[in-house]
């Protein structure tokens, strides 16, 4: 958000963030809501899928759990929007790390769920501009 890498984050229970940016020649702000992804934020979590336009469903490439939660989320994202279409994004991040995540896994499941697949880092903000960017797109549409 803003331009800057935090080498220890400490999670919450959510962050809110506000920023404009300019998005095929418009102005656009967009208000993100970015949750824990720990099971004690569940009942959080699940009323902030109700309201919300897009999804961006973010694993670390270094973690095979962190992978596995995606099914979760993207279950629980669904049931709560009763909607099959909702505009979706897989991001793996951490790709400047090793991954214990393959490409193709990822892109695996991506294409299983016929969303786009896009990896990031967080650390040098490689794509990170372009997945939200996408999702935006996406939510335009």
């Amino acid at each position: 958000m803003y331009d800057e890498f935090v080498e220890d984050y400490e999670l919450t229970k959510e962050g809110t963030y506000q920023t404009k940016i300019v998005l095929d020649g418009e102005r656009v702000q967009m208000d993100i809501l970015e949750t824990a992804g720990q099971e004690d934020y569940a009942a959080i979590r699940d009323n902030h899928f109700r309201s919300r336009e897009g999804f961006l469903c973010v694993f670390s490439v270094t973690e095979m759990e962190s992978f596995a939660a995606t099914a979760d989320f993207r279950e629980q994202i669904l049931r709560r929007k009763e909607d099959e279409n909702v505009p979706f994004l897989l991001v793996g991040n951490k790709s400047d790390l090793e991954g214990k995540v393959s490409v193709e896994e990822a892109r695996n499941r991506a294409d299983h769920w016929n969303v786009n697949y896009v990896e990031t880092s967080g650390k040098t903000r490689a794509n990170v501009d372009k997945a939200f960017f996408d999702l935006l797109r996406e939510i335009r549409a």
